[in-house]
C-alpha cells in the first residue's frame, strides 16, 4: 500500500516574508544576549555613566582601550543594543551620541545608592557557558527517562544544583557570579515595595525574612520602619558573610531542617519560583508555625512572580522566558494565580489576598 502523501497549505507572499523575518528574530535572539553581556563585560554602561550620562563612539573607544580599527564593529554592536533598548541613541547633531536607559542605568556597576542594586551578575550568570550548555542539552533531557523528582537540565548536565553547596565545587567563580546576581535581582525594586505597599507591614511589630540572604531587604524594612523587629534566616555560608551592626538579627540554618525563627509575619521573597510545588509546600508549613493566628496579625509575606497576560505581551513574555529560566536551571517554576491558591491551601493556610501587582511581581499575604 502505497504511503499517503502528506499535504501542507503554504503561505501567501507576505505571510512567507513575514514568517522568515520571524524566523530569523527567533533563531537569532541569543546574539541579542551576548551582545548585552559584551556590553557588561566591556564595561559600557558604567563608561557612559562615568562620562556624563552620554558619549560618541570615539568617547567610548578611547575610555575602553578599543583597536581604532574595531570602530565599526563597535557601531554595529551599539546599533542592535540600542534597538533592543538598552541604550539610546542621542538625537541630533552630526557626532553619532548614545545614553543610557532605565535598563543600563540598571546595569551601571561601582555606583553607592540607596535602591541601586547593579544587576551586571544577573547578566553574567545567565548568559554563562553553563546555563547556556543547559538549554542546549534541553531536547535530550526531554527524551530521558529520568525518576521523579526530576532534575532540571542543569542537574542533570552538570551534576550540581545551583544556589546548593555543589556549586561551588562545579565552579566557585560561578558559583560567587550567580549568588550575587541573586542577591542583587531579589533586592531590585525593595524601595518600590516600601512606598506602594506601605499597609503591608502596618500594624507588624517583628518579621523573619526566610532565606533573606545577607539581610538587604531586612535592612531597608528597618531602615523604614525602625519600630519592627528583623530577623534573617538562610544558609550559615551565606548569613556569616553579613554585617553585625545590630540592625538585624542573623540565624544560620536550614528552612527545611530547622524552626523559622517565630515572629509576627514570615517574608519569602522571590523564593519560591526556584523551588518544586512539594519543596514549597515544606517550606510554607515551616513559616506557618512560626507566626501567632490571624486574629493576632499572623501572616506570610510572599512576594514573587505572577503569570499572566493582563499586563501586555511584554510583561508576559518575560515572565514566561524567567519560567524557562527556572525549568532549564532548577526544579521551581512561575506560577499563576491558582498554582499560588493551591499551594497555600496544601500547606494548611486559611486564605490569601493580593495586596499589589508590582510588575511581573505580586505581593501576597498569607494567613494562618
Amino acid at each position: 500500500m502505497a504511503a499517503q502523501t502528506q499535504t501542507i497549505e503554504v503561505p501567501n507572499d507576505a505571510e512567507l516574508m513575514q514568517a522568515q523575518a520571524d524566523l530569523w528574530r527567533h533563531s537569532l535572539y541569543y546574539l541579542t544576549s551576548m551582545g548585552l553581556r559584551c556590553a557588561v563585560e566591556l564595561g559600557i554602561p558604567t563608561t557612559i555613566h562615568g562620562l556624563g550620562g552620554t558619549a560618541t563612539v570615539p568617547d567610548l573607544r578611547a575610555a575602553l582601550s578599543l583597536p581604532e580599527n574595531k570602530l565599526p564593529f563597535f557601531r554595529r554592536l551599539m546599533r542592535v543594543l540600542v534597538t533592543a533598548g538598552v541604550f539610546a541613541a542621542v538625537d541630533g547633531g552630526e557626532t553619532e551620541r548614545f545614553r543610557l536607559t532605565p535598563l543600563s542605568r540598571i546595569l551601571v556597576d561601582g555606583v553607592v545608592a540607596d535602591e541601586h542594586h547593579s544587576q551586571r551578575c544577573f547578566v553574567l550568570g545567565t548568559t554563562s557557558r553553563h546555563y547556556v550548555d543547559a538549554a542546549f542539552a534541553l531536547s535530550e533531557w526531554f527524551k530521558k527517562d529520568l525518576a521523579s523528582p526530576v532534575p532540571s537540565p542543569f542537574e542533570d548536565l552538570h551534576g550540581a544544583r545551583l544556589f546548593d553547596e555543589s556549586t561551588p565545587l562545579l565552579d566557585p567563580e560561578l558559583d560567587a557570579i550567580v549568588n550575587e546576581g541573586l542577591a542583587a535581582h531579589d533586592n531590585l525594586g525593595i524601595g518600590t515595595l516600601l512606598r506602594e505597599c506601605r499597609d503591608l507591614f502596618k500594624g507588624v511589630r517583628s518579621l523573619t525574612d526566610c532565606c533573606g540572604r545577607h539581610g538587604a531587604t531586612a535592612r531597608a524594612i528597618v531602615k523604614a520602619y525602625p519600630h519592627i523587629k528583623c530577623t534573617v534566616l538562610d544558609l550559615p555560608r551565606l548569613v556569616d558573610q553579613a554585617p553585625r551592626d545590630g540592625v538585624v538579627d542573623y540565624v544560620g540554618g536550614d528552612a527545611f531542617q530547622c524552626t523559622v525563627p517565630p515572629a509576627q509575619a514570615v517574608m519569602l521573597k522571590l523564593v519560591l519560583h526556584h523551588l518544586s510545588d512539594d519543596d514549597c509546600v515544606k517550606i510554607l508549613a515551616q513559616c506557618k508555625k512560626a507566626i501567632p493566628s490571624r486574629k493576632e496579625g499572623g501572616k506570610v509575606i510572599v512576594i514573587d512572580i505572577l503569570v499572566g497576560p493582563s499586563l501586555g505581551p511584554v510583561m508576559f513574555e518575560a515572565q514566561l522566558m524567567m519560567d524557562m529560566l527556572m525549568m532549564v536551571n532548577t526544579r521551581g517554576r512561575q506560577r499563576d494565580e491558582k498554582d499560588w491558591h493551591d499551594l497555600f491551601m496544601k500547606a494548611g493556610f486559611s486564605d490569601y489576598k493580593i495586596v499589589k501587582k508590582l510588575g511581573a511581581r505580586a505581593v501576597f499575604e498569607v494567613y494562618p
